[in-house]
């Protein structure tokens, strides 16, 4: 089945916006984005209304509620996305930076790479209006335009948004072409646009592993995997048991998506049953539902609501669930979490140096956290990335999807003919 005429009329106007964007200088980019941050705020009413009528339609559909609190907006929830814009435009150009290449040169010339951005970027997501905005902000920045794919739970919202956001462009002098949004009611669109391999130069899915799944093996256009959930953390016998609960408590703090949230923890045997109990009793005080391995649910089935089925070793809970497995080495314990973890950021709590190296160079994971905390922040410190989501793939990039993901490097050799 081909791309219908309207959507390779839009990839074509992001096409040719893309280069009209990436000429824009980096100072009239942050205009555009400080014009988008103030949009936001102003237009904040609307968005909410239309947010609203999403809800009740969701409702009424019997939309699981996991989908629904990521599709509820909130004043605090625009907000953010409108200080994540003004964030942006604060920072320096991230595109068209000279860099020298020492490893790479040629006689009498000059050899020297430049950052550049992708082109056309699109984003397939479910819910999560706000991370239109958010997308939106980062493509501006590093001079890409943006074609949006939401879910039909979120119409009236992403159209919203994006309305708002165009005005803002216009207002800004940037090609409104350069941010697009696809009616999710338009035939079998995911389909139709990551296969759009000619105008669309990277794909980015945001939301359930089905969705994920889908889009890559449905796509021509290179994807950037993300993942959500079903991180692990081995509790060491030598790591603390204040630490061990803190970094769980903590990891489940990000809201609405608690990307890093730990829902997989692997205790070693030699843990002592007070610790044990202790760090359970306060999971269940904080309202967690706890389940076990059949060693845990046989010697504790006052602790444990039910057992753990193989697959969900290998799968995202995505709510206030955690499973706790027993293990009798690090070792063991790596072997584990490479198997079933979604590998984009697994934890260890330790005392011990030795244990912590093996840890980090043994985990096949795109991030790995020792004694601290792997919540993800979505609006994180002045000095941190500001990051889209996580990929725990080992392709085009790995880790936060920050700016840097969404430029490509271009090899310049400058000579002088020879003479």
């Amino acid at each position: 089945m081909t791309s219908s005429p309207d959507l390779i009329t839009v990839a074509q106007r992001a096409l040719h916006s893309s280069a009209v964007l990436a000429a824009v200088k980096g100072g009239e980019r942050s205009r555009a984005l400080q014009f988008m941050s103030e949009s936001l705020r102003e237009r904040q009413d609307d968005i909410l209304e239309a947010n609203t009528l999403d809800l009740e339609v969701s409702r009424e559909m019997a939309v699981p509620e996991l989908i629904l609190d990521w599709l509820k907006l909130t004043p605090e929830r625009l907000q953010t996305a409108g200080q994540i814009l003004q964030r942006l435009a604060e920072l320096s150009d991230p595109i068209q930076q000279v860099m020298n290449v020492p490893s790479y040169q040629v006689d009498e010339c000059h050899t020297y790479y430049q950052l550049m951005p992708l082109g056309v970027i699109a984003l397939v997501y479910e819910s999560f209006p706000e991370l239109g905005a958010i997308a939106a902000g980062l493509c501006v920045r590093s001079g890409n335009s943006l074609i949006l794919r939401g879910g039909p739970e979120a119409s009236h919202s992403n159209q919203a948004i994006v309305d708002t956001l165009q005005l803002a462009l216009e207002d800004a002098g940037l090609p409104v072409g350069c941010l697009q949004l696809l009616s999710a009611d338009q035939g079998d669109v995911i389909r139709d646009v990551v296969t759009l391999d000619r105008y669309i130069n990277l794909v980015i899915p945001y939301g359930r592993s089905s969705l994920v799944q889908q889009v890559i093996r449905q796509a021509t256009a290179p994807v950037l995997k993300t993942a959500i959930g079903n991180c692990y953390l081995y509790w060491s016998p030598s790591g603390g048991l204040d630490i061990a609960r803190w970094m769980i408590l903590d990891s489940h703090l990000s809201e609405p998506d608690a990307v890093n949230a730990i829902e997989k923890v692997l205790i070693h045997r030699d843990h002592s049953m007070a610790a044990l109990k202790t760090l359970w009793n306060s999971l269940k005080e904080k309202g967690f539902k706890l389940r076990g391995d059949e060693v845990l649910l046989t010697e504790f089935p006052e602790v444990f609501t039910a057992g753990v089925d193989d697959a969900e070793w290998g799968q995202a809970y995505l709510n206030d669930t955690i499973a706790f497995k027993v293990v009798d080495k690090l070792e063991t314990a790596i072997s584990w979490i490479n198997q079933h973890s979604s590998g984009h950021a697994d934890c260890l709590a330790t005392e011990s140096y030795q244990e912590s190296r093996q840890f980090a160079l043994g985990v096949n994971s795109s991030m790995t956290y020792i004694n601290a905390s792997p919540r993800f922040y979505r609006n994180p410190k002045r000095g941190s990335p500001i990051a889209l989501g996580m990929s725990n793939q080992k392709g085009h990039r790995r880790g936060l999807i920050s700016l840097e993901a969404l430029t490509t490097m271009k090899h310049i050799v400058q000579g002088n003919g020879g003479y």
